[in-house]
């Protein structure tokens, strides 16, 4: 067999020519290093992608490197989450590591650029060390304690890891250049003092390395050779390879380089943003399927590889752009239409009442039962028996007692197909004391069993429905977009203002009996209606994934 190509962008074209020179010695390993500060999201997604499907391209290995360095923000809840996700997603890291797991080796690097005069000690607060970064055509201020001996650095840098100074009382600084255009270069902090109990290290650290100091060289600790990160790090990647000139590395140093993420309309990826969400109560939590969390995505019913799907689709490029989220639910509904078995259920129940239909000999309503398809893209999922009966469940709005122009469903003396079934034809309704209709009587045309009438005649409606008397209850919920507007906050600079109010509607049904035997977190589609996914959780909730309509179609038709 012929192995696929591998596709070209250029960050896999910079692979090629690194494999070419020998490099790497033609080794390929990559990492996805996320923070465990909150759950995994779409743009995670594009990450995983990205890192997990190069290394497959060149037979390499991409790690899970979890970047706990920041011990208050970080909880074990959310490394087991991100675990949980890449699995899902279908990907299996090389190995699974902690950034912590490197505290020792990153701090003796550090001692050793103290050693070399390359890092110093400052005892300013973070504000006047900010206030002293300058500006871009505007120098720096050097530290006044810029200049202290590397033995008097060394020793303050020991005693900060011993916990003798508070938070916030010192910092290590890398010393490069303060008039540097670069604002990275102009003498980042390396590490701060942090006395708070840490998920994985426990009590035994005090200092904690920041984000730039950490990344490169745990890259190089673990072999990696191209370490791939979202666009906003570009401007780090100077500092990124400094910080590897210094330090005494056996072979070749690893290379960063960097790709557009993925955002989507309607959609926030901010981890303080969604954090918001969940801590006040407006969404049930990351899981809730409004967000666009991984986790909120699977509990809505998005199967894996639609999302891997998309995100292969966008590509590895270095422009930040939008994608519109009804192209995501277009590579949803594509998938779903193969893999989802039918069944007929009903949100708005409307009791219809067939007045003709035949009792048995003790008088109790006859019942048929219907062979109907579960999925007439995949014959291999074959049929199932629907019970049918005299008293039916319909949508409300199939039904119209005075119908509009161009209605073709149900209304007095217009006769439809019920799916599957019979003709029928409404005769009258029963009203309430309002005046609504609770409920349609009609009668049925026994020829036209099947859905089909002998004589030839054609009717302009096709419904579905569902047997009262054998229905099981469901709740439905049915999600509109979590923000209104198609790039939150853009008007006012803060996102949240545009929440909608009413994302969400729990309505209850009735669904025919086989949902009853639905597995949890099984996808259906419920005919004429949409995909609809079973709650993990709670029996009878289902959560629509997707519509039927593919908006996605609708917009490159306008565009």
């Amino acid at each position: 067999m012929t192995e696929a190509p591998v596709g070209s962008d250029f960050i896999r074209d910079q692979i090629r020519r690194d494999n070419e020179a020998g490099t790497y010695g033609g080794r390929v390993q990559t990492r996805f290093p996320p923070e465990p500060n909150g759950y995994l999201h779409i743009g995670h997604a594009k990450a995983i992608v990205t890192d997990f499907g190069i290394a497959e391209d060149f037979d390499g290995v991409c790690n899970l490197r979890l970047d706990d360095t920041n011990p208050e923000s970080e909880d074990v809840e959310y490394v087991e989450e991100i675990k949980s996700d890449i699995a899902w997603l279908g990907y299996t890291p090389g190995i699974t590591v902690h950034a912590s797991d490197y505290f020792e080796q990153l701090y003796a690097w550090a001692e050793y650029l103290v050693e070399q005069g390359k890092a110093y000690v400052d005892d300013q607060d973070a504000e006047t060390i900010s206030a002293q970064k300058g500006g871009f055509g505007t120098p720096g201020v050097e530290s006044p304690y810029r200049d202290r001996t590397p033995e008097e650095n060394l020793d303050l840098l020991r005693r900060m890891r011993a916990g003798e100074f508070a938070d916030g009382e010192r910092v290590l600084r890398a010393k490069i250049d303060m008039a540097s255009d670069d604002m990275w270069l102009r003498d980042p902090v390396m590490y701060r003092i942090r006395h708070a109990h840490h998920h994985n290290t426990g009590d035994a650290w005090v200092i904690y390395p920041t984000y730039d100091w950490a990344h490169g060289q745990s890259d190089a600790i673990e072999g990696v050779t191209h370490s791939l990160c979202s666009l906003e790090f570009e401007s780090h990647r100077p500092l990124y390879d400094w910080f590897l000139a210094q330090l005494p590395l056996e072979g070749a140093a690893p290379k960063q380089r960097e790709f557009a993420r993925l955002e989507l309309t309607h959609t926030v990826t901010s981890k303080r943003r969604l954090r918001t969400l969940v801590e006040e109560g407006v969404v049930d939590g990351w899981d809730d399927p409004r967000m666009p969390t991984l986790s909120g995505l699977r509990r809505r019913g998005y199967p894996a590889s639609a999302i891997v799907a998309f995100c292969e689709a966008t590509g590895v490029t270095k422009t930040n752009s939008r994608k519109a989220i009804e192209e995501l639910e277009a590579f949803v509904r594509r998938d779903l239409n193969l893999s989802a078995q039918r069944r007929m259920a009903v949100l708005r129940p409307l009791k219809l009442v067939l007045t003709n239909w035949p009792t048995d000999a003790a008088g109790a309503p006859v019942v048929e039962h219907f062979e109907v398809a579960n999925n007439p893209e995949n014959p291999e999922d074959g049929t199932r028996q629907v019970a049918f009966s005299g008293e039916l469940w319909i949508e409300s709005d199939d039904f119209a007692e005075v119908p509009p122009p161009k209605f073709f469903r149900l209304s007095p003396g217009r006769e439809v197909r019920l799916r599957g079934a019979f003709f029928v034809t409404a005769t009258d309704v029963v009203k309430d004391d309002a005046g609504e209709v609770v409920q349609v009587n009609a009668t049925y045309d026994p020829a036209s069993r099947g859905g089909n009438s002998p004589d030839g005649r054609k009717v302009k409606s096709t419904m579905h429905w569902v047997s009262a008397a054998h229905a099981t209850p469901l709740q439905v919920a049915l999600y509109e977009r979590l923000f209104t507007t198609e790039v939150p906050g853009a008007a006012t600079g803060e996102a949240l203002d545009d929440l909608n109010p009413a994302s969400r509607e729990v309505l209850s049904g009735w669904g025919e009996a086989a949902l009853a035997d639905v597995e949890s977190g099984q996808v259906v589609q419920f005919e004429r209606l949409g995909y609809f996914a079973a709650d993990p959780d709670t029996a009878g909730l289902f959560h629509r994934t997707v519509g039927l309509r593919d908006e996605w179609a609708s917009i490159q038709k306008r565009g």
